[in-house]
C-alpha cells in the first residue's frame, strides 16, 4: 500500500499557467522520500495540495487509501503532520509544553495522559529541558525540534517536512536531518521531505525530481545522481560526499562510488583494515 498516491494532478493559481502539470507519483508507505527541485518547480505546492490547503484543478490524491475531497479532507489530515519552513507560524502555546499539548487537546487526549506524552516526545527531540520556555525565544533549530515534537505527539502515519531546514545554519541542518532519519528508523513513519538540501536527498530512500511542474526523474538517490548532466541543467548539484567519492574511485583508492559521507568513511575504514 502506498501512503500517498497522486494521479494526473494539475494545479494553477488563479487560473494562470499550470504550476503542477498532470503529474502522477507514489510515495511508498514507510518510506523516506524527498522531493527536490529549483525554486518555482512546484515542490511546496504539492505539499499544500496533499493536505488540502489548495484544491486541485484536476486529478486525484489518495492518502492511506482514501481519496482527498471536501468530505474527506479532515479525515485525511488526521493521518498527516506537517512541519513548515518557518516554525513560528505553527506556535500556539505560551510555553513549549503548552504548544505540544495543543494538538493533543484537539485530538481529545485525556488530560491525565498528556504529561507523559509531552515529556516523551520532548525527550525524543532533545527538548525536555525547555518545556517551560517560550517557543519564540528559542533558536531556529530548537524551534524546529518543538514543531517536530508537536507532530510526534499526534502520531500521524505521514510527516511532511516543507523546506524545514532551509533557514538553519549547517550545524542546525545536520542536526534536524539526523533527527528525521532517526524518526524514520525508530517509528517507521512515512517521511516526505521537500528540500533543496542534496545531502538530505542522499540520505533518503526514494527521490522525486520536479522541474517546472513536471516529474522529470524518480528513483533511488544514486539513480538520480547518475543523471548529473540533467541535474546541472536544472541547477541542482550532486552532494559533496559523492563528488569526493568519485575522486577516490578515479584514483583507484576505492572501487565504488557512494553518495553519503557515512558511506565514504566506511569505505576508507575498510580500506585501512586491509592494509
Amino acid at each position: 500500500m502506498n501512503a500517498i498516491e497522486i494521479k494526473n494532478l494539475s494545479f494553477s493559481y488563479d487560473g494562470q499557467k499550470d504550476v503542477i502539470k498532470n503529474i502522477s507519483l507514489s510515495i511508498p508507505k514507510g518510506s523516506y522520500t524527498t522531493i527536490v527541485g529549483q525554486n518555482g518547480s512546484g515542490k511546496s505546492t504539492i505539499a499544500k495540495l496533499i493536505i488540502g490547503l489548495l484544491g486541485a484543478k484536476s486529478g486525484e490524491i489518495h492518502v492511506m487509501g482514501k481519496e482527498l475531497n471536501e468530505e474527506s479532507v479532515y479525515d485525511v489530515r488526521s493521518h498527516i503532520g506537517i512541519v513548515f519552513q518557518n516554525p513560528d507560524n505553527q506556535f500556539i502555546g505560551s510555553t513549549v509544553a503548552d504548544d505540544i499539548a495543543f494538538g493533543l487537546e484537539n485530538h481529545c487526549v485525556p488530560q491525565e495522559n498528556m504529561q507523559a506524552i509531552i515529556e516523551d516526545v520532548a525527550s525524543r527531540v532533545g527538548m525536555q529541558d525547555f518545556l517551560n520556555s517560550e517557543p519564540t525565544k528559542l533558536s531556529g533549530g530548537q524551534k524546529q525540534r518543538v514543531a517536530i515534537a508537536g507532530i510526534l505527539a499526534m502520531e500521524p502515519d505521514i510527516i511532511i517536512f516543507d523546506e524545514s531546514t532551509s533557514m538553519l545554519d549547517p550545524q542546525g541542518k545536520a542536526s534536524i536531518n539526523k533527527q528525521i532519519r532517526e524518526l524514520h528508523k525508530e517509528k517507521q513513519v512515512t517521511i516526505l521531505s521537500i528540500t533543496h538540501d542534496m545531502e538530505e536527498v542522499a540520505q533518503s530512500e526514494h527521490v522525486v525530481v520536479l522541474n517546472e511542474g513536471n516529474v522529470v526523474l524518480e528513483g533511488t538517490p544514486m539513480e538520480i545522481f547518475k543523471q548529473e548532466k540533467l541535474l546541472k541543467q536544472m541547477k541542482l548539484d550532486i552532494p559533496f560526499a559523492l563528488e569526493f567519492s568519485k575522486k577516490l574511485t578515479k584514483e583507484h583508492i576505492t572501487n565504488e562510488c557512494v553518495c553519503t559521507l557515512e558511506e565514504v568513511v566506511n569505505q576508507l575504514c575498510q580500506l585501512k583494515s586491509t592494509i
